[in-house]
């Protein structure tokens, strides 16, 4: 028995704890008085990067008025992660979807996002980062005004996925701006944990804002809030942030494609999955079609003169552990999202905004340990940090599988919810500052647009997966559609909770913390 109002078949689930996106914490002044974070005066905090960094370093404004506007435009993106979720079902009366259809209206901008992530990093370090922000936030305006007009199922789609191409242009270009314009050690950790605390507020603001814009006026304006937004960033762009150097090289395009390609196959077939079963032939050519082509994106990169995924970046134990853990995280936590969106909805009857504030713990307790976790991982490592923060997610997750039909929000949900959050806050920014750590500014591109290309395409596959284990749990599941969705929503939650296990093992055994010689004038 399908629910009533969000199909059951992998859409991309409301990005709470922004996964893409997750929040690392700002990095507190060796002096002064605490601030909340992410508030207008920790960016006062940063100072100008020194010279010789290779930092494109701000042309008014200073760092300051540099990291608002790069922040700015990554904000824009986060909001958009989840700001169309609640809006789905006026989507789907107004433009008449089907249930698979409707959920290809998330699936179309992330997949696009995500499987051109890494392109869109090589873009960058080629064309210089700012014209390539530039470029990305302009289509990223253009797309949402085309989408707000849509008419139709199919011109909706088109736009979501032009979208999701503004946003792979955008999305490498701010964390690499990050990079290249505060050196390694507390500064840049405090522009990062600034700058993806941000991505945190803006999934929590798309789904409040959301809520605001369909119940009020139209579900058209949530795609249409971000034209002025875009055009006011692409203006700003060019007096508050210098170009940086281009370098000389060649686009893989065949590896990005055969990446995206692969992927969307792949999820395609395990949303055919949920509906019908493993003996659906789509579902198996979509699963062999997949394996081909992610097969041949193995061979490009292997053969490829300058691959989107350069190989050099994952020689380093560390670096890999981290990317492994970036995969792995945001598997096991997006569908915890798309569930506990459906069940506020449709098992505790709440509407489209008070669903979005019922999100708004989980963001406070990502908050929580943002002053501590920049020097803790100064003075413990990165490990501790991270095998502290997975394993509240785990434990989170073991809770949600005694949802129930009488499910109530303060009761059943909030604490695991609070404890995601705690998780989330706890294990993100080390994973970030692991990864970009001893990156040369030639590859920080590469390497942002592979930390959030995992990242993306970890929760888009790790949704689909968990909703085929909720569809194969209730296809023959007679009782309620309360009964129906709690019973599969706890399954799910399981395989999410092994899946958070599985990147606390990694984690364990790849991930040493050890600091390099390189590193610790930095720390």
């Amino acid at each position: 028995m399908s629910t009533p109002s969000l199909p059951s078949t992998p859409s991309v689930p409301a990005l709470t704890s922004a996964p893409s996106t997750p929040a690392p914490s700002p990095a507190t002044s060796a002096s002064g008085p605490p601030k909340a974070p992410g508030a207008p005066e920790d960016l006062g905090d940063l100072e100008a990067p020194e010279p010789g960094t290779g930092a494109g370093s701000a042309r008014s404004g200073g760092a300051r008025g540099a990291l608002l506007v790069i922040v700015t435009a990554y904000l824009m993106v986060g909001v958009d992660s989840t700001v169309v979720n609640v809006a789905l079902p006026d989507i789907q009366h107004d433009l008449r979807f089907g249930p698979t259809g409707l959920s290809w209206v998330l699936n179309a901008y992330t997949l696009a996002f995500g499987g051109l992530l890494l392109l869109g990093g090589r873009v960058g370090d080629l064309a210089g980062r700012r014209r390539t922000l530039t470029l990305g936030v302009l289509l990223f305006a253009l797309s949402s005004l085309l989408g707000g007009l849509a008419t139709d199922s199919g011109w909706l789609l088109a736009a979501r996925a032009l979208q999701g191409c503004g946003a792979a242009l955008t999305a490498p270009s701010t964390l690499a701006l990050i990079t290249t314009n505060f050196p390694e050690g507390p500064r840049r950790h405090h522009a990062l944990g600034v700058y993806t605390s941000m991505a945190s507020i803006g999934a929590s603001v798309g789904l409040v804002l959301g809520g605001m814009l369909t119940s009020w006026a139209s579900w058209r304006w949530a795609l249409l809030i971000n034209v002025p937004i875009g055009i006011a960033v692409a203006l700003a762009l060019p007096r508050a942030v210098a170009e940086t150097p281009r370098h000389t090289g060649r686009f893989d395009a065949a590896g990005a494609l055969t990446g995206t390609a692969g992927t969307t196959s792949l999820v395609y077939a395990f949303v055919r999955v949920s509906e019908t079963g493993w003996s659906d032939t789509r579902a198996l050519l979509g699963f062999t079609t997949a394996a081909a082509l992610l097969t041949g994106f193995a061979l490009v990169e292997s053969r490829a003169e300058q691959p989107v995924v350069p190989p050099q970046l994952l020689r380093d134990r560390d670096r890999a552990g981290a990317y492994a853990g970036v995969l792995l995280l945001p598997a096991g936590m997006f569908g915890a999202f798309y569930f506990l969106t459906l069940i506020t909805q449709q098992v505790l009857g709440y509407g489209p905004l008070r669903a979005g504030f019922a999100f708004l713990p989980m963001t406070a307790a990502v908050f929580l340990p943002l002053r501590l976790v920049p020097r803790l991982l100064r003075r413990v490592g990165a490990k501790p940090l991270l095998l502290t923060g997975m394993s509240l997610i785990a434990v989170a997750g073991g809770l949600l599988t005694r949802t129930g039909p009488g499910v109530g929000y303060a009761t059943g949900l909030l604490g695991p919810m609070v404890l995601m959050g705690l998780g989330v806050g706890l294990s993100f920014m080390p994973l970030n500052a692991t990864v970009l750590a001893a990156v040369g500014p030639r590859e920080a591109g590469a390497a942002s647009g592979l930390l959030q290309t995992l990242q993306w395409l970890g929760g888009t596959l790790g949704l689909s997966v968990l909703v085929t284990v909720y569809g194969t749990a209730t296809r023959h599941t007679a009782g309620s559609p309360a009964a129906v969705l709690t019973d599969g929503a706890a399954r799910a939650f399981g395989v999410g909770a092994l899946i958070a296990v599985a990147a606390l093992l990694v984690t364990a055994l790849t991930v040493t913390g050890r600091r390099r010689p390189d590193q610790n004038s930095a720390l």
